[in-house]
């Protein structure tokens, strides 16, 4: 039988940087919405963290390529990255549209929605830190439910958005604009889930 090398067990520390890289980008989102000044050097920020955060995702592949033995399923590690590095592309692409669509004044709700989502993305930095620990973990699976939680906190946010939307907002042209931010910020929420849910399913095939 073969064991699992200190090196293979590195595919968990890059899931929690990466992770942290998610984190930092929401905590920029917060920043930029809070403090709305300087908005193309502000974008630059989010790029950055982006593409640090591409450059781990290609680390991860690269160690997987060259793995014989890997901790959990090869698949799985394939999709956590790449659905964690979505959840930095989402907030990313909803930073670069507040430039794109000439965003002069920001509503109310949109701090509501970025404090979610770095709440999300934190809770979501704990089951990372937790994985490695899965066999042994008492908390694991409740930072999992509470992610799904706080998913669902974000779709009620996305709903009453909207509908606030459509019904106060008279200019068809920002209606369109807000429409777009805020499907993104509910993407990058559903993307935060997303990465809760397969690290579930990876709990029930290794435990």
């Amino acid at each position: 039988m073969f064991m699992v090398s200190a090196k293979e067990e590195r595919f968990y520390d890059l899931f929690v940087e990466t992770a942290e890289y998610a984190s930092k980008s929401a905590k920029l989102m917060v920043d930029l919405v809070t403090n709305y000044n300087n908005i193309p050097e502000k974008v630059k920020a989010f790029e950055d963290v982006e593409h640090k955060c591409d450059a781990k995702v290609h680390e991860i592949m690269a160690q997987l390529n060259k793995s014989f033995i890997t901790p959990i399923d090869r698949e799985d590690i394939n999709l956590i990255a790449k659905v964690l590095d979505n959840i930095v592309d989402e907030i990313e692409s909803t930073a670069h549209r507040f430039v794109m669509f000439n965003v002069t004044a920001m509503r109310s709700d949109v701090l509501d929605f970025a404090n979610t989502i770095v709440e999300c993305t934190g809770e979501l930095l704990n089951v990372m830190i937790e994985l490695k620990n899965m066999k042994k973990s008492k908390t694991l699976i409740k930072k999992i439910i509470e992610v799904n939680r706080i998913e669902n906190v974000g779709d009620a946010l996305y709903r009453k958005a909207m509908t606030d939307l459509f019904r106060d907002e008279k200019d068809a042209i920002e209606v369109i604009k807000w429409k777009e931010i805020y499907q993104y910020m509910e993407h990058t929420l559903d993307a935060c889930e997303d990465v809760a849910n397969i690290v579930e399913g990876v709990v029930m095939k290794n435990v």
